[in-house]
């Protein structure tokens, strides 16, 4: 079952421009982040939305995930756990309805703040998201994590073997300065 229409027109819609390039994509201006956001809630996905800003250990920001996607109580808080927990939400066990939701959208706000503090669980994080949509995807569910940064220059290690990119307006850094 194809995840997207193959018939569909050349110039894609918002969804699927997001994902093309891989299944994580960073957004520098808030407004085109809610433009975006905006655009998927209208077309059924379920965004959740995080304060990453607000995340100053690993635990805080496991225990905000655990909450927002239903994660069993046993969850481990851990990136093993975090693991196998993203497995079932691919999969649709928890976290979005698959049957009511076109697909599921992660929305990490002020990400740069919580990379500052712990750098190498953003990138494990942005990694198991961006393994476990590809995975979903190969199920015919839609995973997209949309990484919001006030610093225009952060940049990470590929995940998922994909380089995590900005988005289509902000891809030029010219377009990120204030």
């Amino acid at each position: 079952m194809a995840t997207w229409d193959a018939d569909a027109e050349t110039t894609h819609p918002v969804d699927y421009r997001l994902v093309q390039n891989g299944f994580v994509t960073m957004f520098w201006q808030s407004s085109l982040l809610a433009e975006t956001t905006d655009w998927l809630r209208s077309h059924a996905y379920r965004v959740v939305d995080f304060d990453a800003g607000s995340w100053s250990s690993d635990r805080d920001m496991y225990d905000d995930l655990a909450v927002a996607l239903n994660f069993p109580d046993y969850f481990g808080r851990n990136p093993d756990a975090l693991k196998d927990c993203m497995r079932d939400v691919a999969s649709g066990d928890y976290g979005w309805d698959p049957q009511a939701d076109t697909g599921l959208v992660i929305v990490l706000r002020a990400f740069d703040a919580f990379t500052a503090e712990c750098r190498s669980t953003a990138q494990i994080v942005l990694h198991i998201v961006a393994d476990q949509a590809r995975c979903a995807m190969l199920i015919g569910h839609r995973i997209i994590c949309l990484v919001q940064s006030n610093d225009p220059g952060l940049a990470f290690e590929p995940v998922g073997s994909t380089r995590v990119t900005w988005n289509d307006a902000e891809r030029p850094k010219s377009a990120r300065s204030a």
